[in-house]
């Protein structure tokens, strides 16, 4: 059990009723069955951050084909693994990812610790990625809050048509004390609300007449209020320092030599100074090397 959680009082009904549901309609993905290691539950996690599972689950699959372990990962180049990351967003991630796979050979003998201090000392583990793979992988009883998690609980308990922006310490409380006290419980509550939260209460366009918890819904009682009012978190994309980054990184990805990014023809449209500055926070990031500083080539 995580450090620092109440004890479990007893089930509450919609918990239960979530529990129940999951088990009966919970997607068969990959990284759930009972042969995925908990190396491939770690890798699931850090890849569904703030991308969706159909994205992710070919990705996961050629990435766990090529590397099952993690010293297959860490023996490995930083290069191979932000190449074979694709577009999944965030190379970052990927790079996180490599040096975690080298930690775990270095202080773990190449396995995943159930810990939570030793995951969370790992590099790009953080308390989400470390409660999600303690519950996934090890079947520990902890609690795991994601944007879905916040959401189902948000409404259903409290009237919130949308989790606000920072976790509070009041809303992790909460939710901690929603964790069933039996351990495969706690396991199926965390991955059901998310569950729920995923495909039925959505962020913008919530299927109640399909949840199995609206009868006992607090926002849906209320009449469902605030989502309207509520600020869209949208972000523009094109001409965005994000968007040159993941072009920039889509040709070195694609190339077979260092590249000349500056003389590249597909990026003419961007401003010479955005393009200094994108691929300097990339060579700071330790995403992209300068191969030839005086000829202006760069490679991954």
């Amino acid at each position: 059990m995580m450090e620092g959680m109440p004890p479990a009082a007893p089930m509450d009904p919609r918990v239960a009723t979530v529990v129940d549901w999951f088990a009966r309609e919970a997607r068969d993905l990959p990284w759930r069955r009972e042969d995925c290691t908990a190396w491939g539950v770690l890798v699931s996690e850090v890849m569904l951050q703030q991308t969706p599972v159909v994205r992710v689950e070919p990705v996961w699959r050629e990435w766990m084909a090529r590397w099952p372990t993690p010293a297959d990962l860490a023996a490995a180049s930083q290069a191979d693994a932000v190449r074979a990351w694709g577009r999944l967003g965030y190379p970052r991630r990927a790079k996180r990812l490599w040096e975690c796979a080298a930690a775990l050979v270095d202080r773990h003998g190449g396995e995943v610790p159930p810990g939570e201090e030793a995951l969370l000392a790992l590099p790009g583990i953080g308390a989400y990625t470390a409660a999600a793979v303690r519950a996934f992988a090890f079947g520990e009883r902890d609690v795991v809050l994601d944007t879905n998690v916040r959401r189902v609980i948000g409404r259903a308990w409290r009237a919130q048509p949308l989790p606000p922006a920072h976790l509070t310490r009041t809303e992790r409380e909460h939710a901690a004390a929603l964790v069933p006290a039996d351990t495969t419980a706690s396991v199926e509550w965390n991955a059901g609300s998310m569950e729920l939260g995923a495909l039925v209460c959505t962020a913008r366009a919530p299927r109640c007449d399909e949840c199995v918890i609206a009868a006992d819904c607090a926002w849906l009682a209320a009449g469902s209020p605030g989502l309207d009012a509520a600020p869209r978190r949208t972000q523009a994309w094109h001409g965005t320092d994000r968007q040159v980054r993941g072009r920039i990184m889509a040709l070195l990805r694609a190339a077979h030599a260092p590249l000349n990014i500056t003389g590249q023809a597909s990026l003419e449209d961007v401003e010479p100074g955005q393009l200094d500055s994108c691929l300097a926070s990339l060579v700071a990031d330790g995403l992209v090397t300068v191969a030839d500083d005086r000829r202006g080539l760069y490679s991954l």
